[in-house]
């Protein structure tokens, strides 16, 4: 397979403007408009760079852990991991500030539930603070702020570009941390893109606070470095292929 990386379709709004929209919109409105569908063009996968830090090498869950530093009970096959329902998030065993992260990631098939019970996990960052949603969102309706790619209850993505469940998804995510001075106060809000599957969907988005479901928190000052987490949400969604670059020494 060649080893291309592919931007096609890029979608652009400025970050200010749809956080100023935000507000107009309860969380997990089924009001708010969909996003469009864009058909994905030709699946790549993409090597690691040179200064990668490989989280998972297709053999191996030794970098990640459960709470607590308990040892990894999700499931490795055919070169990626399961989740194992019920065992509870996967978190790595270092912790990050600003990262370049690539993951792969796989809906089940066939596709069964709907809505938010379909294909359901998250990439987080900052110990589990701030998500990209995982969901099988080909053909699958739920709220625009809850769909695969949405900063989790805040920002729907640009557009759905979902791939059928069964098929290999690809997220490359840009996460800066935010900032907070000597008191605690927030000086910088978090700031994540996301390109699903060659598409970029959230430009440079700031967040509002931690992504949570049924509130909308303010932020409260952490460690500038914590684990980057997985989670489990009861479906076994398949990740591979992931790696990151530190964006801060």
């Amino acid at each position: 397979m060649k080893e291309l990386c592919v931007f096609a379709c890029v979608f652009w709004v400025p970050a200010a403007v749809a956080q100023s929209a935000l507000s107009s919109w309860p969380q997990h409105s089924t009001k708010r408009a969909a996003p469009p569908v864009v058909a994905a063009g030709a699946y790549v996968s993409q090597r690691p760079p040179a200064d990668a830090v490989v989280l998972f090498d297709g053999t191996s869950l030794a970098r990640w852990s459960h709470e607590e530093g308990k040892p990894a009970k999700w499931r490795v096959i055919d070169g990626a991991f399961e989740v194992v329902p019920n065992t509870g998030t996967l978190l790595t065993r270092d912790a990050f500030g600003d990262v370049q992260l690539h993951i792969e990631w796989m809906s089940p098939s066939p596709a069964r539930g709907k809505e938010q019970d379909r294909g359901n996990s998250g990439v987080f960052f900052a110990g589990g603070k701030y998500e990209v949603q995982v969901l099988d969102s080909y053909n699958n309706a739920t709220y625009p702020d809850g769909q695969a790619a949405s900063l989790y209850s805040q920002f729907p993505p640009l557009v759905n570009v979902s791939r059928p469940p069964g098929e290999w998804q690809t997220y490359d995510i840009v996460y800066h941390r935010p900032r907070f001075d000597a008191r605690g106060k927030l000086v910088k809000a978090a700031r994540l893109t996301v390109i699903h599957n060659g598409v970029l969907v959230q430009d440079n988005m700031e967040l509002v606070g931690p992504t949570a479901n049924g509130s909308r928190p303010p932020y409260e000052a952490h460690a500038d470095k914590l684990p980057v987490s997985l989670q489990d949400h009861g479906h076994p969604v398949r990740f591979r292929n992931v790696w990151l670059r530190n964006l801060e020494k």
